[in-house]
């Protein structure tokens, strides 16, 4: 889920600047992730173990309640641009 990247090599950079104050990571904190299956559409989020630990759980649970309507809002406008893009056929019944 959550992964660390390092800073990309930066050519013609004096030694002193390799000093680890200098350096910068970029830390994925939170995750969205929308997926397709048939006219399915699912939206789910994750985040970073060490922030769920560093938080309260009256903070915890905020971001759940947020994150849960920050899905839903994702999933369904992903949802409302696949039907624009790819509608349903009509049936025979």
């Amino acid at each position: 889920m959550a992964r660390a990247v390092p800073p990309p090599e930066q050519p013609n950079t004096s030694a002193s600047s390799d000093t680890p104050s200098d350096q910068s990571w970029e830390v994925e904190l939170l995750r969205v992730l929308v997926s397709r299956k048939g006219t399915q559409v699912e939206a789910q989020w994750a985040i970073h173990p060490q922030l769920k630990q560093d938080l309260l759980p009256t903070e915890w649970q905020e971001v759940v309640d947020l994150m849960a309507k920050a899905t839903d809002i994702i999933g369904e406008r992903f949802s409302k641009s696949l039907a624009q893009v790819d509608p349903i056929s009509p049936g025979n019944a």
